[in-house]
């Protein structure tokens, strides 16, 4: 028996629903969303002004742009860092290893607010390095990194014992052995968390304001202080995250399909 248009086929045969069912069940959700959301505005005492947020709409956008180039940096970084640090901690060279070990721990175990403050304050004052947009995009990378080298570290290590012995057996070097066995196995299972990763990274950016870097949240909070319009000033904030962040989540649904094979 055929399903419903609404009714997508159950998970483990495999089949996808329909183009139609799928505009159809989205068209529904957020009809029932603009709903709930509607009636709640309506309830709200508050006297918009749009106006006044309007005429400032230049400094969003520039906000918005420095916020886009700052992720972008931050994001090639993290993944760099985030390979090494993953591959230090399988190396027989034990000071390394734990090397890689206490950074993914104090990262990890430390806010990033905490850590924009000592690297700008404390660590690129030492060094003499003034740039704070610099500052924070290494801050923001290293922060995601030791996310990144725990995610790839688990893909890797989930990748059977009998793999690596076979790609021994038939003369692979460490590297081509990662590179033609291990990689292309474990990007299936990496994806959806460093997707997860790299949308968290694009929102952290925001607290670069703390260090007076001129991205998007810190331009939506002197628009606020210049006009008291607190909700006009956010709104737009929220809408520019979701336009940044919606499509990293669907470049990487893509390439899970890509890289999805039967097993």
């Amino acid at each position: 028996m055929r399903d419903g248009l609404l009714l997508a086929p159950p998970a483990h045969r495999g089949g996808h629903p329909s183009l139609a069912g799928i505009l159809l069940g989205f068209a529904l959700a957020f009809l029932g969303l603009a709903l709930i959301f509607g009636f709640a505005f309506s309830r709200l005492d508050y006297g918009w002004d749009w106006p006044a947020v309007y005429a400032y709409r230049a400094k969003l956008l520039q906000g918005w742009f420095t916020t886009i180039w700052i992720s972008a940096a931050a994001l090639f970084l993290s993944i760099v860092v985030g390979l090494l640090c993953a591959l230090a901690q399988r190396q027989r060279f034990l000071p390394l290893r734990c090397l890689a070990r206490i950074y993914i721990e104090v990262i990890r175990g430390t806010p990033l607010l905490v850590q924009i403050l000592i690297f700008f304050y404390v660590v690129a004052d030492a060094f003499g390095v003034g740039n704070r947009y610099l500052v924070g995009i290494l801050t923001l990378a290293l922060f995601s990194g030791a996310y990144i080298a725990e995610i790839i570290r688990s893909g890797i290590e989930s990748i059977g014992k009998s793999q690596w012995d076979s790609a021994r057996a038939i003369g692979f070097t460490p590297a081509q052995t990662y590179r033609h066995v291990v990689f292309p196995q474990a990007v299936r299972q990496i994806l959806p968390p460093l997707t997860g990763q790299f949308v968290s990274l694009i929102k952290d950016s925001s607290l670069l304001s703390i260090i007076a870097i001129s991205e998007f949240t810190l331009n939506a909070q002197e628009i606020n202080a210049f006009t008291f319009s607190t909700l006009e000033s956010y709104l737009p904030l929220a809408v520019g995250y979701l336009i940044l962040t919606l499509p990293v989540s669907w470049l990487t649904r893509h390439l899970e399909g890509r890289h999805r094979f039967e097993t």
